[in-house]
């Protein structure tokens, strides 16, 4: 018999709800109300920490954005930037400027202001957006990349409505696209913003670069072609910048990315699966002398995760955020021999987003499944955290939060799986309440322990909650990773099962009142799951694909063409169909609720209408909810409390037989300036 197993400092359940007399369980108008903390920046000393701080801007269903400082060694945050804010924020090497992006008649320019204070200037005037960009080394110049912009006359003829796409031709994909390429331009707080200067002039749609440190040559990515399912394609090249020539160094089939040259400019590291070809593995590490094009992988014995990553001054070392199971903590890779030593050892999710020149001082969030994520700054070399935002307190200090634990089972095939399982707040040992199983995207997605508002809603709603790391996830090995090959919606739902099993027989949940729900691979997995069995008393199907022949040339499949199921259509036609729920619609006597967006590329949206349709036309219950405007993931603060209340009143209405009346949302208060923008032309004083 399997045992429950404990991991680390994660505690099992808060007090009983009893000893806790002013806290109320979580609604979704509280996860809707969160600040949110984003892209977090260390300026090159490692004495200021700038960051994104966003809140809810329900009238203009929207979220407002604004650029807050605060001291590295800790302090009262204060708005940095204007009211017209700004994106992207880079520091010059020396840490006296700051760039960052601004939308100026629908088009992101570049502006540069001092650090200690002052008023922005607009740097470019381009005629398309500007895309990436870095800073060259001695702080004089500026690259990005950007779109070809159209010759006026085309622009004029283009707005006019000769806009017809020639699919997979030129720079197009299955929507209009434009060849991208290098471009610089002089920094110099001037009245008038400067003309770039273009660096490239090929046919590439360039993606990443990087500047070497004696500012003499740049390295990027780029492709010649724009088919969506094609990424592999990137190349890596290498540009002189004195005569602006350059090399391809790579010649593959493998996805390239995350460039970082080493310090001594000798050498440059990457992120890519394999060295040949597009594997399904985690990505590693890889040092490349662009000289020789000479390379190895360095990352070889790290098993899970690498989130980002940087070069130490000296070179001989890359620290890295990595996933390792449920848990994020800081990494430090020696170039010598390969060995990984964990500079962090928390139970919950650290990310580092920036480090100080010398990479003696780093800016990460950190979260679990019961703490909202928030601002620190630690020393690399000992741990020592100083928190730095404290976002949302009502969250912490007045609602009713569940915490979680992870559990471990066996699969049908003795398979190990780990997986986190969050109970009522006030849950008594030896209760039996209701489950929700969610299934993660990808399929190499992963439950970690980070803080999802929804799940404490479903808490407090008095549901257990179990979340499987089933075969095909990330951050454990690749074997794991590849455990579902050629076998998506097989090994992975008896993974499913088997959990479910497991929390049954420890006593926790009632099998008779059990609901299941995903998002993407979540709701592909989900559709599998209820056409195989009817333990389940609802369904909620997000953003799914349930016929994946038709799916073939509108979706994102080339994970599903090489690995998960393989082959295609006419090559593979049994297997394409039989993994299809739609093939296996009729077994389906569960309860669904879809959901869609309507201008979802990823998993395109006539796959949950012809889903809805079968159900309908069988008499099955089925609710479809389109979402108008909204992609793969919901940008729409009104469409995402709609997507999560409908979903609460699916479940409750056919897991608990309950008509569940939805929380009435409360009059907007009077906006606190502070939290929206400030009136000062860009920046206050540092000092």
């Amino acid at each position: 018999m399997p045992r429950l197993l404990l991991t680390g400092l994660l505690l099992l359940f808060l007090q009983p709800a009893a000893a806790q007399p002013d806290r109320r369980p979580m609604t979704t108008d509280d996860g809707l109300d969160m600040v949110l903390i984003n892209d977090a920046v260390l300026s090159p000393d490692g004495s200021l920490v700038l960051f994104e701080r966003s809140t809810l801007n329900w009238a203009k269903n929207k979220r407002d954005e604004t650029i807050y400082a605060v001291p590295a060694t800790g302090g009262e945050p204060y708005p940095f930037l204007g009211q017209d804010g700004g994106s992207d924020l880079r520091f010059s090497p020396d840490g006296a400027y700051l760039a960052f992006k601004r939308t100026v008649d629908k088009k992101a320019q570049l502006f540069v202001m001092r650090t200690a204070g002052g008023e922005a200037r607009q740097l470019t005037k381009h005629r398309a957006s500007v895309g990436p960009y870095r800073w060259s080394p001695d702080g004089t110049t500026i690259y990005f990349v950007s779109d070809d912009p159209r010759p006026e006359k085309e622009q004029k003829e283009y707005e006019n409505g000769a806009d017809a796409i020639v699919v997979d031709e030129g720079p197009n994909g299955q929507t209009a696209g434009r060849w991208r390429n290098l471009w610089s331009v002089a920094v110099e707080l001037a009245e008038e913003p400067k003309t770039p200067t273009r660096l490239t002039k090929e046919a590439f749609r360039i993606g990443e670069f990087d500047v070497a440190p004696d500012g003499r040559r740049i390295v990027f990515t780029a492709r010649t072609e724009n088919r969506r399912n094609q990424a592999n394609r990137s190349e890596i090249y290498l540009l002189t910048l004195a005569d602006t020539t350059h090399v391809r160094l790579t010649d593959n089939e493998a996805p390239e990315s995350d460039l970082r040259w080493a310090p001594d400019g000798r050498r440059f590291a990457y992120s890519a699966p394999d060295s040949a070809r597009w594997e399904l593995r985690q990505d590693k590490l890889w040092i490349m002398d662009p000289d020789t094009r000479a390379r190895r992988m360095v990352s070889g014995a790290f098993e899970g995760t690498i989130y980002g990553y940087e070069w130490t001054p000296d070179g001989t070392a890359i620290l890295f955020t990595g996933l390792q199971r449920t848990n994020s903590n800081l990494y430090r890779l020696s170039l010598a021999d390969g060995t990984v030593t964990r500079l962090t050892d928390v139970t919950g999710t650290l990310r580092a987003h920036a480090f100080s020149r010398d990479r003696s001082r780093m800016v990460y969030t950190y979260q679990t499944l019961s703490t909202p994520p928030d601002l620190y700054t630690s020393p690399v070399d000992r741990f020592e955290p100083t928190r730095l935002t404290t976002a949302n307190p009502t969250v912490t200090d007045s609602l009713l939060l569940a915490e979680g634990q992870v559990i471990r089972w066996t699969s049908y095939d003795g398979l190990e799986i780990e997986g986190l399982l969050m109970l009522p707040p006030g849950y008594e040992a030896g209760t039996r309440v209701p489950l929700l199983l969610h299934i993660h995207g990808g399929p190499a997605g992963v439950f970690t322990n980070s803080f999802r508002p929804q799940y404490q809603v479903w808490a407090g709603l008095g549901y257990a909650q179990l979340m499987p790391n089933v075969r095909g996830s990330s951050g454990y090995s690749d074997d794991l990773l590849r455990g579902n090959m050629y076998d998506i919606g097989d090994g992975d739902y008896e993974d499913l099962m088997s959990g479910v099993d497991y929390v049954i027989e420890q006593g926790y949940v009632d099998p008779e009142r059990m609901g299941v729900r995903g998002w993407s691979y979540g709701g592909i997995l989900g559709g599998r799951t209820i056409t195989r069995t009817d333990r389940f008393k609802a369904a909620s199907l997000g953003a799914g694909v349930y016929d994946w022949t038709s799916e073939y040339g509108p979706g994102f499949n080339h994970d599903v063409r090489l690995w998960y199921i393989g082959g295609t259509p006419w090559d593979n036609p049994d297997a394409w169909r039989d993994r299809s729920t739609l093939t296996h619609v009729k077994q389906i006597d569960t309860p669904v609720l879809l959901l869609h967006g309507m201008s979802d590329p990823v998993d395109t949206e006539p796959q949950s209408m012809m889903l809805f349709a079968a159900l309908k036309d069988l008499g099955k219950p089925v609710r479809y909810i389109r979402f108008p405007r909204e992609p793969h993931g919901f940008r729409e603060p009104r469409h995402q409390r709609t997507r999560d209340v409908e979903e609460i009143r699916w479940m409750q209405r056919y897991v608990l037989g309950q008509d569940w009346t939805p929380w009435e949302r409360k009059a907007e208060p009077a906006k606190d300036r502070d939290d929206a923008s400030t009136d000062e032309p860009d920046a206050t004083s540092t000092n």
